[in-house]
Parts: C-alpha cells; structure tokens; sequence
C-alpha cells in the first residue's frame, strides 16, 4: 500500500489565507496559490518586475493595453525591453529594433522615460523597507531581500510578506513582480524566472541537488555568451556535466570562476544580502545595428547618454568623480578612455562636455563603432557636487542653473516637456541598452 503524502503547506496570494494542501483556497476559492513543504521556513528572496520599463509606459497610458509595447530607439536601434505581448511574437531585449518590427509590426515603439521609472524604481523601495532592511538592489527593477529573523515583528513568515509585496505594488503602483524564494541567492534569483510574469516560485534545500541536475549552465546569473561559449567548450552544457569535474581541473582550466562553478553546481552561496553595498558606477550604452563613424550622430548619442547617465544620478541623489567614454568597433574590440575631475558632478552640460573631449581624443580616427557608452565613477552623495565654479568657463555656472531649471520643467510636464536639438541627432535609429 502506498503510503499517504502529507498535504504541503500553502498559500493563497491573493487573500494571504495560509493552509495545507488544496487546490484552490478554502478562503476566497482562488486558485493562485503557492505549495511547498519548505515554503514558511526559507527567507532569502529576489523580486523581479515584469516587464518593468513597458508596465510603466501601459499604467501611465491605459490605451497601450493589450498591445504590443517595445521601449527602445529608432528603427536602427535595438530593444531596451518589451512587454510580454511582444514577447510571445519573439521580441527580446538588445535585439535590433528592425529585426523586432518585422516579428511584431504592430508594436508600439516608444522612447525610454528613465525618470519615470527611477520615481517607480524608488516607490517600490519604500515598499521593501517597510519589511526589511536587508536590501540589494540589483538595478531599478529587481533586488535580493533578506528576510529572515523578521516573521516576529510582522507577525507573518517571510513567504506571505512577499506575497504582501506583490500585492501591494500592484493595488498602489498598478504593476506586477515575480517572486523567487529560496535558501541563497543564486537560488533565489533562478526560482524569479521560472514562473513570470505575476510568478511566485519556490527551491528549497530539501530539492536543490534534484532541481539542477539537468538544468542547462546558462541558467547562472552573470555567465555571458563568452562564458558560455568557454564552458561549452569543455564539454559543460548542464549542472550534471559541471559535477563530473574535480574542483581543481575546475580552477585550473577557469580559474576564480571555476571555483565559484564547483559550489554553484551544488546549490552553495555563501553571499549575504548586501543592503549597504555602494553603487560603483552609473552607465549607459548604445549598441548600433549597422556601424557608423557619423560624427554629428556619434555626438548626439553622446548627449543623449550623458542625459541618461545624469537623470539617473539625480534620481540616486549621486554625483561622480570620474567618466568614462566606452567604443567597440565592429570586430568586438574595445576602447575607453576615463577622466577624473576636479569636483564630482551630476550635470548632463558637464558629463557630456567631459565625455566629448575624450570621444576626440580617439574617436574620429578610429571608427567606425558598433557601440558607444558613458559612465560615471567614483560616486558620492549629491551634497558635494558641483560646487566650485569653472574659471576657464564662465558660462558654465549659467548652464548648470538652466539646466536645474530644465530639471524642475520636466519633473512638472514630462521628460520630453524639453529636448535639447543635439539629442535629437541621436534619438533616431539607434537605442540604449542600459547597464550599471
């Protein structure tokens, strides 16, 4: 005789109601719940927007529902992201935007709002140190939480404060998140994807060793193409292919990675949720389908990227020492080039100003590009930027006051209330790929 299962512990995600083993909650009769025998011990969680960029675009315009949105550049750019609309009709992010209209002509193409996602990015925040202070933001849309040791001050285990979360993002902000819960982070932030949009997934310790085995190396949060292409090359496609190897072949053949392959093929993470860990850089990127040396275009995507990387500063209430130009020509290779200033900064008129005069320095003689960034480093609170006046410049103190007026404008009517005419040499055929 076979022997009874026990009922696993549940919960409903949409009344909160906590019970063991239905199909539906014997509260309010939904069927979104959540079961699993570990699920109101494990607290270590990563929250991931669905969508995050689109969500906002179709909340703050109610007659983009149900239609296929991609948030990216011209028809030469490529995709920042896409809703799950376009998703369905192969639309994925970094794809050239002339490859995503012909799998979706119909797509509603619209330029990024990055201030309106940092105000979102910043609501949702609230939202997570309203339950705990154990926060690692990953990037405006997604962060590990730590939640362990607070089920006595909210009087509820860490898997119903999630559902809590979601709940709450969609009632107060109208959009949705993915849960991943598990017992470390690389755990957590797998279990994230497996079930988006509106998911709530579950790995536990009792699984860990069964639920990766067959599960494909990609599946490892910051092993790239290159990564991936080196693994494959050693003949590891799989979890179960990683565990064949003897911890030191590991090391020897992929060195500090190696080491970290040996413990993640078993499910190990040590790393604690970093709630103070400082932001290193701000940056922005284009990746351009077709290569281009054109210089007045090149410099419109400079302005239009210095923009980017300041409106995300502000946002952060952040200001930089140090930036960075980034090329790419068209066999992969790269160039940079960096400057420290005198005074941190925040301003767009002195990112872009500081980012052309290293663009000159090699750019028109080395193109033609693929790509081009801007980056901002050395990062301290706004309180110490821009604070003594360029000598060599005396209109520089009226630019940065127009500039913080252009600020207050857009805050009011909208981040295209004000369109400096060099960003709109950039803002046609080519989109940014966001990176930080």
């Amino acid at each position: 005789m076979t022997p009874k299962t026990a009922p696993l512990p549940a919960l409903c995600r949409d009344c909160m109601t906590c019970f063991e083993g239905a199909a539906r909650c014997p509260s309010c009769g939904s069927p979104r719940i959540v079961a699993h025998a570990e699920l109101f011990e494990l607290g270590i969680a990563h929250m991931d927007c669905d969508a995050f960029f689109a969500s906002v675009e179709k909340r703050d315009n109610p007659a983009l529902a149900g239609k296929p949105v991609i948030i990216g550049g011209g028809r030469r750019g490529v995709v920042s992201t896409a809703c799950y609309v376009a998703r369905i009709r192969g639309v994925r992010s970094a794809m050239p935007m002339f490859q995503a209209l012909k799998l979706c002509p119909d797509a509603v193409v619209i330029a990024p709002r990055m201030q309106a996602y940092a105000e979102a990015s910043r609501a949702i925040r609230q939202m997570m140190e309203d339950m705990t202070p154990a926060i690692e933001p990953l990037s405006l849309d997604e962060a590990f939480l730590d939640l362990r040791g607070t089920q006595r001050l909210h009087g509820a285990p860490p898997a119903v404060m999630l559902a809590r979360l979601v709940r709450r993002m969609k009632v107060e902000l109208g959009l949705t998140g993915s849960i991943g819960l598990s017992h470390n982070k690389f755990l957590a932030k797998i279990a994230s994807d497996l079930d988006k949009p509106h998911g709530y997934s579950v790995i536990g310790k009792a699984e860990t060793a069964t639920f990766l085995h067959d599960k494909p190396v990609r599946m490892i949060w910051g092993v790239g193409a290159a990564g991936q292409a080196s693994l494959e090359a050693a003949g590891i496609r799989s979890f179960a292919d990683l565990l064949r190897w003897d911890r030191r072949e590991l090391h020897a053949r992929f060195g500090t990675m190696g080491e970290r392959l040996w413990h993640l093929a078993r499910g190990q993470d040590t790393r604690g949720v970093s709630a103070h860990a400082p932001m290193k850089s701000i940056s922005n990127e284009t990746t351009f389908s077709e290569d281009t040396g054109d210089a007045a275009l090149l410099d419109g995507h400079l302005w239009r990227l210095s923009e980017k990387v300041s409106a995300r500063a502000k946002a952060k209430a952040l200001a930089g020492r140090v930036v960075t130009v980034k090329l790419k020509r068209s066999d992969h290779s790269a160039l940079s080039r960096r400057l420290s200033l005198r005074d941190a900064t925040q301003l767009a008129d002195v990112i872009y100003r500081t980012a052309k005069g290293l663009f000159d320095q090699v750019g028109p003689n080395e193109g033609p590009y693929r790509l081009i960034g801007v980056g901002l480093s050395d990062l301290i609170d706004e309180s110490g930027a821009d604070l003594s006046a360029d000598l060599l410049d005396p209109d520089a103190e009226r630019r940065a006051k127009t500039e913080r007026a252009t600020d207050a404008i857009r805050k009011k009517f909208g981040p295209e209330a004000i369109v400096k005419g060099r960003g709109l040499r950039g803002a046609s055929g080519h989109g940014p790929k966001d990176g930080s």
